[in-house]
């Protein structure tokens, strides 16, 4: 479990094909190596878990300041952002007697959605995302996303045709403390609806039969 406080900004050093020897390696997963700031591993131990972009993965190796994760083509295929080097969101994995920043978050990215506009109003910057049609009744006014692991609140949405768009404040400490600042139109990100939305709607529902 998560909060969608991000913890730390690395960066995805290394990429390998697992089952490389196999005829058709692109079938199969990689083991990704990320290197992260000094001193934050200090506390991780082989089988935690840690948040890559929101996508929870299991630490398989630890060597200083670096660790390594195996991710399936499953995975891959549902996620943005870990298919190349470069910068990525970290959280750890929730302890029991954290504070809950952000809301609660699983680390199972629902789906890829699309960055419709990223422009900056004032001190700040408008993140404009499309919701896939699956996801856009979980979204709503004042509610809790999380795009790339970072917990968000939604300042506006707005049906269409596709599903939803929804509009995004972030502040300047935001950008600095995570790469949302890197996003621009046409960015694919990961989307994590929340969880209690999931449940209400489940419970709706159910009370139909």
């Amino acid at each position: 479990m998560f909060t969608g406080i991000i913890t730390a900004v690395a960066q995805i050093v290394n990429i390998e094909n697992l089952g490389s020897n196999s005829p058709n390696p692109s079938a199969h997963g990689k083991r990704l190596t990320i290197h992260t700031p000094p001193g934050y591993l200090d506390d991780v131990q082989l089988g935690d878990s840690i948040a890559l972009n929101g996508a929870c993965m299991t630490v398989v190796h630890k060597r200083g300041d670096e660790f390594m994760i195996d991710i399936s083509q499953e995975s891959l295929s549902k996620t943005s952002g870990l298919t190349q080097r470069g910068s990525i969101n970290l959280e750890k994995a929730l302890r029991a007697n954290d504070r809950l920043g952000g809301h609660i978050v699983s680390g199972h990215v629902d789906d890829l959605a699309e960055v419709t506009s990223f422009l900056q109003i004032g001190e700040s910057w408008e993140l404009r995302i499309q919701i896939p049609m699956a996801f856009a009744k979980f979204l709503a006014y004042k509610g809790s996303v999380v795009i790339n692991g970072a917990s968000l609140t939604v300042n506006k949405v707005s049906d269409n045709d596709k599903g939803c768009e929804i509009s995004i404040n972030l502040i300047p400490h935001t950008l600095e403390n995570t790469t949302l600042g890197q996003l621009e139109k046409g960015s694919k990100v990961n989307l994590e609806i929340d969880t209690v939305a999931r449940y209400v709607e489940r419970m709706l529902a159910f009370e139909k039969k």
